[in-house]
């Protein structure tokens, strides 16, 4: 039985869009576009944040090389607490109203909000030929993340999905060794992380603080009384802003087995977990995707587990010590000749008695000048970064789908060309969501 019931309204924007859209997205390829460089005189790029602290801290951070021109924040205290290190950066609370105003000298933009404005906030830029930086996941809805792709290839600018790991020697050694064929051909994956965001709860009556903009903060989200429990973080607890721990960590972990494997686009999902909660994520989900063979690559089965939850296959695993591995997320690639157990920053071949003298591949991947410095060297040369929102979309995509499986309670038959769930239309209202009024994509 379905988990959620088709919203007419709902139903009627999604028959709309995803019929006018889907011609666009026919034969839509992930091959890197080059990005256009930036035609700035200034030997420094003028960037512009939106988002001030947390995350969007770290960003404004990654760039502080730069000139920061301008920081927009909902939160008036977290506005002057992130400005702090650039005192000639303009200040405002609404980013809209800083991308119009300081339009004429942005060379780039800085998207770190909650994930329902991570979309609307990019698009204005993208639509105003302006190179864009987000967090991840990309997007809110799986609808969203298409859009995305299409305006950033359409605008022809330099884009990077902020999924930091993706930059370090890790990723790139592991995806050496099975690109070299190190544990034969792949049918099996395993993701895990460990991060649990549930227990949400809308609350009412509490008077909102006088520095927050909260119509601001919930931007084309749902209209909601102020609850405190959900500014600053605590908003991944809830649908309405967040997507729960597949949307935030899935961009991390399943990076490595998209890039690795050259997946593009699952062709069924389908998830289990506890109770389904309409304004909550749950205590834990595990979703399977199915990935169709690629040239000589067998088709593959990956498997994602959350919030405390982990592949059985993990417990037969022991280093070199006899111990097993404890680790709180990762990855597990089954080969037909081995195993590789990843996480961020390691990795190892098993059996242990079979790669003991195994010669690893030369590096063939270049190490990354970081993640930051890639997206601002491509606004300056048009060369593309690792995570453009083309290869990024198609893995928060994927990333949705899981979502989407979850919510729906069934198992999905997707269809990427047509940009469709072929054999539910309940899930098909669930790949995006209605804005609220004064919010467009």
């Amino acid at each position: 039985m379905n988990r959620l019931q088709p919203n007419s309204s709902r139903r009627h924007f999604l028959s709309t869009t995803v019929t006018t859209s889907s011609a666009a997205f026919l034969g839509y390829h992930l091959n890197p576009t080059p990005t256009k460089a930036s035609t700035s005189p200034n030997e420094k790029l003028n960037l512009v944040a939106i988002g001030a602290t947390g995350r969007a801290g770290e960003n404004i951070a990654g760039c502080s090389s730069q000139n920061i021109i301008a920081i927009a924040d909902v939160d008036k205290e977290l506005l002057e607490k992130g400005a702090q290190k650039y005192r000639e950066a303009a200040r405002y609370q609404d980013f809209r109203i800083m991308l119009e105003k300081e339009s004429d000298k942005i060379d780039g933009v800085l998207v770190g909000t909650p994930d329902h404005t991570h979309a609307p906030a990019a698009a204005m830029a993208l639509r105003m030929n302006k190179p864009v930086y987000c967090e991840k996941p990309l997007t809110h809805t799986v609808y969203e993340t298409r859009v995305l792709r299409e305006l950033a290839k359409e605008a022809g600018v330099a884009t990077q999905m902020g999924t930091q790991i993706h930059a370090g020697s890790n990723y790139r050694r592991v995806v050496e060794l099975i690109r070299a064929g190190a544990i034969g051909p792949i049918r099996e994956v395993h993701v895990w992380a460990g991060a649990k965001y549930t227990g949400g709860k809308f609350e009412s009556g509490i008077t909102v603080p006088k520095h927050l903009d909260w119509d601001l903060w919930l931007g084309p989200a749902p209209d909601r009384p102020y609850s405190q429990s959900i500014h600053p973080f605590n908003w991944r607890r809830f649908w309405d802003f967040g997507t729960g721990a597949l949307g935030d960590f899935g961009c991390h972990f399943l990076d490595l087995v998209h890039w690795a494997l050259d997946l593009k686009a699952p062709v069924k999902i389908s998830a289990k977990g506890t109770e389904f909660d309409p304004v909550t994520p749950p205590e834990w989900a595990i979703v399977d995707y199915l990935y169709p063979a690629r040239g000589d690559a067998p088709e593959v089965k990956v498997t994602w587990y959350d919030s405390g939850r982990r592949p059985d296959k993990l417990n037969e695993l022991k280093d070199r010590n006899g111990n097993p591995f404890n680790w709180g997320g990762g990855q597990l690639f089954v080969g037909s000749e081995g195993i590789i157990l990843s996480n961020y920053g390691e990795h190892v071949l098993l059996p242990h008695d079979k790669y003991t003298s195994y010669v690893r591949p030369e590096p063939t991947i270049p190490e990354s000048i970081g993640h930051h410095e890639e997206w601002l060297e491509a606004i300056r040369t048009g060369k593309p970064t690792t995570c453009n929102f083309e290869y990024s979309g198609a893995l928060t995509e994927a990333v949705l789908l899981g979502v989407v499986a979850y919510k729906s309670g069934e198992e999905l038959a997707w269809d990427t060309d047509k940009f469709k769930v072929t054999n539910s239309e309940s899930a098909n209202n669930l790949l995006h969501k209605e804005y609220r009024k004064g919010w467009t994509l």
